[in-house]
């Protein structure tokens, strides 16, 4: 007989771990115990089978664990009479990570949806295998009297399910029942607690035309019928968002067809334990069906249900069937489900400041006792890749193998949707999305944020890393912490950060070229960059080339308006006079162009973006962040790929790539859909081409594209490919955003690499 004492790591609590080990264990003859701790999952083994018990601890791991090692050393054999599941050891500095949030598992639906069961249409039914972790825990071990449950005595059959090593509930801490759970309210937005089944009556307020706010795991969700055209544009009005796409609700991949087309891997996303948004291709007719939801947009952001309380609301529209057959059956039911985040703040997480902050907003609260720990919003995905958008619910706060291990850092982002990232050794920590930093209660989250995860991880940064912008609220925040701490400050360049981020995630220590593409960040020498061709290697980073500058009309305020990068591609061209013809009454904007006055030069790849879309009239004012890009993107989508425009750019002796001869062809173009198609089959070639220029010249191989232009699914593509085809390595962000929502990642890589 063998004896061993066996270290599991990784994403090990609160998933099932350890009554996976018990049953494991009783198959194979093992004697012993097993027991959380700081560090992961600790197993004492003993028996004839050891071995085989130590390798399929790995490969058979409950579906919600993520093992990361199992190490196993010779122990002296003790005479363990049976196998037991032994009292958590909270000593010891924390290693391991509490999971994400998971949808309702299938079991669970089975529960809910039967009538002779207990917890029939419970709104909080969970077991190991789904609920909330993160967003319910305050501190590590995952333990119940750490999580917002610790107030719910459980009632004796759900202790008895708890204390049972063979029930798929053992150690399960939210677990809950009518008798003894959280419980639902609906309140009328004056606070007053309405009668009756809470879920019929919402269900009816949202036939009614109704708003209303909806309590999920790491927020409130605004919700209204999404065939409703009039609740739809109510709900823009009051959330002040008048064209920014809002996310469908649907039962299943089954109820997507007549909104969207869904291949097989958006249906797998779709339906994953995380539950992500998904952007999906419109299908015909979708806005009509859908009036406003995406308007003027190719695609529609669509998720299914992963809360028992969401999945309730389609229950009762089928009409409370028993059973689960209907689960999967086409629902007619679709909701707008968007983040209660008034103009752009944090998502509302609390009841009292969801009275407050949805005021005049939510006609009413579909809401319950159970208190949100951690503000999370939805994640947002599309393929190929997958590729984050944004990263939240269901993947944070999942770590990232970095190839090595190095100090502990943390690094705060940038401006626009910003992330905090925290570094354990060879882990990255980044946090869910907290948004643009251009609000009071926006900062406050990052500050939250930062000292949640410290405290939940139990690590205390030695190094903090911040955007090189020395305005960013995130800069100055990264400054008092660091000064108050006397830690070591790392500044980062934007666009360094950018490509560091795919090194980080891929785990690259050799030298790489960068194609960085985004709408701004402070460059080295003051100036605007956003179109950049790096070589980055580690620390260090160089300056190969860079889109060629056009003017900023207004400054920041040409961003947010298409037809201003319009004029000053017109002045580019020495077409200036032309100005006022197509902008009448805009004589002071060729005059600011002329003179150089509040016209800050600037190399972003998404002002040539805007400058094309201002100049088919695709839109001239936007209405949110990237719209005229993606109204860009849409339009070429629908009208299929074309050939690039022969000498539609050049690169100069100095590495500028010039997109000036593209936007002469464009600025006569009547056909918006050819003219977005032939921009991005030339832009794809010319960044294709100048990349491997350097490529040559460098003798590196290996290429990242980085930046929020590589979010643009035809963009990137057409690079990739090109780039492919001549035999290059390309790489592209996958566990985190390759827009500004995957900066701390960079900005932590570079810091933890040291001076040299």
């Amino acid at each position: 007989m063998t004896a061993v004492r066996i270290r599991v790591c990784g994403i090990v609590q609160g998933v099932g771990y350890r009554p996976f080990v018990w049953r494991l264990a009783t198959e194979l003859g093992i004697l012993g115990w097993v027991r959380n701790d700081a560090q992961g999952v600790e197993i004492a083994a003993e028996g004839d089978g050891v071995e085989r018990f130590v390798e399929r601890l790995k490969s058979e791991a409950p579906p919600l664990a993520r093992v990361d090692s199992v190490t196993a050393s010779v122990a002296a054999i003790e005479g363990h009479v049976d196998f037991l599941i032994a009292h958590t050891e909270a000593s010891g500095r924390a290693a391991t990570a509490i999971g994400p949030d998971s949808a309702v598992c299938g079991d669970c639906l089975a529960d809910m949806f039967g009538p002779e069961n207990r917890r029939w249409r419970y709104a909080f039914t969970n077991c190991t295998h789904c609920g909330p972790r993160y967003t319910i825990t305050r501190n590590l071990p995952y333990d119940r009297p750490q999580t917002s449950m610790a107030g719910f005595v459980m009632c004796p059959d759900c202790r008895a399910e708890y204390d049972s090593p063979a029930d798929r509930r053992f150690h399960a801490q939210p677990n809950a029942c009518p008798a003894c759970g959280p419980r639902l309210a609906l309140v009328e937005a004056g606070g007053a607690t309405l009668a009756g089944d809470a879920i019929t009556a919402t269900l009816r307020l949202l036939r009614d035309g109704k708003i209303v706010a909806i309590k999920g795991l790491g927020g409130y969700h605004l919700a209204c019928d999404a065939t409703n055209a009039a609740a739809v544009a109510a709900l823009r009005s009051r959330k002040q968002r008048e064209e920014k796409p809002f996310a469908a609700m649907l039962a299943n991949v089954a109820s997507i067809a007549p909104y969207a087309a869904a291949s097989e891997a958006e249906r797998a996303l779709l339906e994953s334990a995380e539950r992500p948004i998904v952007l999906l291709h419109k299908a015909a007719g979708a806005d009509a069906r859908l009036a406003g939801i995406a308007p003027g947009l190719a695609w529609l952001g669509v998720m299914l249900p992963y809360t028992p309380l969401q999945w309730l609301l389609f229950h009762e529209a089928a009409g409370q069937p028993a059973g689960i057959d209907w689960v999967a059956a086409p629902q007619p039911l679709a909701l707008v489900m968007t983040s209660a985040n008034p103009g752009g703040e944090p998502i509302v997480r609390d009841d009292d400041e969801a009275l407050r902050r949805l005021a005049g907003i939510a006609d009413a609260f579909l809401t319950h006792d159970r208190a949100i720990v951690t503000r999370c919003d939805d994640s947002v995905l599309r393929l190929p890749g997958p590729q984050f958008i944004r990263r939240a619910r269901g993947f944070t706060p999942r770590a990232i193998r970095l190839a090595s291990a190095g100090p502990s850092v943390l690094a705060v982002g940038g401006y626009l949707k910003n992330t905090v990232c925290l570094t354990r050794d060879d882990e990255a920590f980044v946090s869910q999305h907290i948004g643009d930093l251009d609000n009071a209660p926006s900062c406050a989250m990052l500050e939250e944020t930062v000292e949640r995860l410290i405290d939940l991880l139990e690590i205390e940064p030695t190094v903090v890393a911040h955007d090189l912008h020395p305005d960013f609220f995130s800069s100055r925040y990264a400054a008092t912490f660091a000064a108050e701490r006397g830690l070591p400050l790392v500044p980062v360049q934007h666009h360094h950060a950018h490509i560091a981020a795919i090194a980080a995630e891929h785990g690259i220590g050799q030298p790489l070229l960068g194609l960085a593409l985004d709408g701004v960040g402070l460059g080295t020498d003051k100036g605007i960059w956003g179109g950049e061709l790096l070589r980055v290697d580690g620390r260090q980073f160089e300056r190969l080339g860079h889109l060629r500058e056009i003017r900023l009309p207004g400054g920041d305020r040409a961003a947010r308006e298409p037809w201003r990068m319009a004029a000053a591609a017109l002045h580019l061209l020495g077409r200036g006079d032309e100005i006022e013809q197509r902008y009448s009454g805009k004589a002071s904007l060729r005059q600011m162009l002329e003179r150089g006055v509040n016209s800050p030069p600037t190399s972003s790849c998404g002002r040539w973006f805007d400058a094309a879309a201002g100049l088919l009239g695709v839109r001239d004012v936007a209405a949110f962040e990237g719209q005229a890009a993606m109204l860009l993107e849409g339009l070429a989508e629908v009208h299929g790929a074309v050939a690039p425009l022969a000498d539609g750019y050049a690169i100069d002796a100095a590495g500028a790539l010039d997109l000036a001869p593209l936007l002469a062809r464009l600025c006569d173009e009547k056909d918006a859909g050819f003219g977005a198609a032939l921009f991005h089959a030339t832009l794809a070639q010319a960044l294709a081409k100048w990349t491997l220029q350097s490529a040559m010249a460098t003798g590196i191989r290996r290429v990242a594209l980085g930046g929020g232009c590589f979010l643009n699914r035809i963009l990137a593509a057409g690079v990739r490919r090109a780039l492919e085809d001549a035999g290059i390595e390309v790489l592209e962000a996958r566990q985190v955003p390759p827009n500004d929502g995957g900066l701390s990642l960079g900005q932590a890589w570079i810091a933890m690499k040291g001076k040299d």
